[in-house]
């Protein structure tokens, strides 16, 4: 109504001023259409083109999105191999810049708060609801905080990719480029030749110990039922039956002696030879029992003994297993700078009943940054391919802070950590360091979520959170794939403010962008599932 209103009083102003007026006003629309048309062509990037590398690609490891230059681009262990325009997140709803990994595949996904929106080939990369997925494309920054893909280009990625795959959303373009430093992962030859067959063995060692730890609590029950005849109470209960024995042996004896006629001695002689009869019987049960008891009692407690030892072995075996299992698995370090910590995750490819698989988050330990009230912006590194030396790695730079090798130079990592994961390092393995701290979005079913904290966070912000998962929320399924042992820790960062804005997660941050920050824990609801417990991820989108 207003443009039409609008029209009329135009049309009814040239009508007034007349034909010159007219020709003037034409002139001046046609002068505005061509110098805003120039104005958005500056504005707007050059409109990416579809492209595929004109070489056989290999296994997707990364793929990079740019906001400003609304593009994704695949890379392999040699460089580039997909690139697509896409259509992100809306002023409000922005897709929230940071490190990501794949979490989630669904062919054939159709949103449940929008409207049951067809989003083909999606690739969730938070559980709150950010993904890559196959949409329409207008040529700008148009979905509610996913990343739209070309539909035949999301169906092309699709059956490519893995759980896993590392997913960089960057406010500007950016691009891996080759990277060396002392710091990163070595593998070790003998190690890495070893590790197959020392996986192998140590899985064999924890099923034995399993068995042994099963048969052990079986034997365990068995003489504890037997001794619990034997209990204090038990033989307590034997006692009291012999006194009322012997007390019934002494009456009968009292009736006996008082009897007066033959025919009430002859009865109280029978009552008095039953009445022995029983004492007697009392008596050796009573006195077996006392005799048998320290036998079983001790029995008991040493088979209780031996289950206790055998569930330990069972415990430090699955340990090492799952340990020796996970060393074949490219490892993710992620080092922040907020929290002063050094995060481990490797996936363990347990299928989680609600979606997804299972990461080993195990290590956890502070990390020495040198300058620590310096930024260090947010680099990642990632290691490529074998090398005859040991791994290519190549860093992508998406906040600023120290260049890459200055970040690595402030970081040391503890040596124990790295005994553990660099003698094993495989291609895929990455180093993460940032400013930031790790997203309440990462829980047990990711790899790592970090957002730039000075960059529009509206994707998550107008969402529902995935509650964070408690220790005591989770009970591991009782299927035994080797990965048996998993912690789960809850992601609450309550650290200061960065560039001005409350760091992401903190549920008594003030608001940004006039909507209150992601973090109210009351947002998803607790269910029970299969006598599980676990905390309903929000999937509304």
């Amino acid at each position: 109504m207003e443009n039409r209103t609008t029209t009329a009083q135009i049309t009814g102003a040239m009508r007034r001023w007349g034909p010159p007026a007219f020709v003037t006003f034409a002139a001046m629309v046609t002068l505005a259409s061509l110098t805003g048309g120039a104005a958005a062509k500056q504005q707007r990037p050059a409109a990416t083109v579809e492209a595929t590398a004109q070489r056989a690609a290999g296994e997707p490891i990364m793929a990079i999105v740019s906001i400003s230059a609304q593009k994704v681009t695949f890379y392999d262990a040699d460089g580039w191999i997909y690139r697509a325009p896409v259509s992100s997140g809306v002023k409000g709803r922005e897709t929230p810049a940071g490190v990501f990994a794949l979490v989630e595949k669904d062919k054939d996904h159709h949103s449940t708060m929008y409207d049951d929106a067809w989003m083909p080939n999606m690739q969730r990369i938070t559980w709150n609801g950010i993904a890559l997925h196959g949409g329409p494309l207008p040529g700008y920054a148009a979905s509610h905080g996913c990343v739209r893909m070309p539909y035949d280009f999301a169906e092309k990625l699709f059956d490519r990719t893995r759980i896993g795959m590392r997913v960089i959303i960057a406010p500007n373009d950016a691009a891996p480029v080759d990277f060396t430093h002392p710091a990163l992962f070595v593998p070790n030859a003998q190690a890495m030749a070893a590790a197959p067959a020392r996986a192998e063995a140590l899985a064999r060692e924890a099923a034995d110990a399993a068995k042994v730890a099963d048969e052990a609590k079986k034997a365990s029950a068995a003489a504890t039922k037997e001794a619990a005849l034997f209990t204090p109470a038990s033989l307590r209960k034997l006692q009291q039956i012999k006194t009322r024995a012997d007390a019934a042996v002494a009456l009968a004896d009292k009736t006996l002696t008082n009897a007066k006629t033959d025919q009430a001695k002859a009865r109280a002689e029978d009552l008095k030879q039953k009445a022995v009869a029983k004492a007697a019987e009392a008596t050796t049960q009573f006195e077996a029992a006392q005799g048998d008891a320290k036998p079983k009692l001790d029995a008991a407690a040493a088979a209780k003994d031996a289950a206790k030892a055998a569930e330990a072995k069972k415990t430090d075996t699955q340990k090492a297993a799952t340990e020796a299992k996970l060393a074949l698995e490219p490892v993710s370090v992620y080092i922040s700078r907020a929290t002063q910590k050094l995060y481990v995750r490797r996936n363990t490819h347990k299928p989680w009943a609600d979606g997804g698989e299972v990461f080993d988050s195990s290590i956890e330990v502070p990390v020495t940054i040198r300058d620590p009230d310096k930024p260090i912006g947010t680099h990642i590194y990632t290691a490529m391919a074998r090398t005859d030396a040991g791994l290519r790695w190549t860093e992508v730079t998406i906040d600023d802070g120290d260049n890459a090798k200055d970040a690595l130079d402030r970081v040391t990592i503890p040596q124990d950590v790295l005994d553990r994961i660099a003698p094993t390092a495989v291609p895929r393995s990455s180093i993460i360091i940032s400013d930031e701290p790790l997203s309440a979005e990462t829980n047990y079913r990711t790899e790592f979520v970090a957002v730039l904290s000075n960059q529009p966070q509206g994707g998550f912000i107008t969402r529902k959170p995935t509650r964070p998962m408690e220790t005591d929320d989770m009970v591991a399924s009782g299927e035994d794939d080797g990965f048996g042992f998993f912690s789960q820790r809850s992601w609450n960062p309550q650290t200061p403010t960065r560039y001005g804005y409350p760091q992401y997660g903190n549920p008594q941050a003030p608001t940004q962008y006039g909507t209150p920050y992601y973090g109210n824990p009351q947002a998803a609801n607790p269910r029970r599932r299969g006598g599980q417990y676990y905390w309903q991820s929000q999937q509304d989108w």
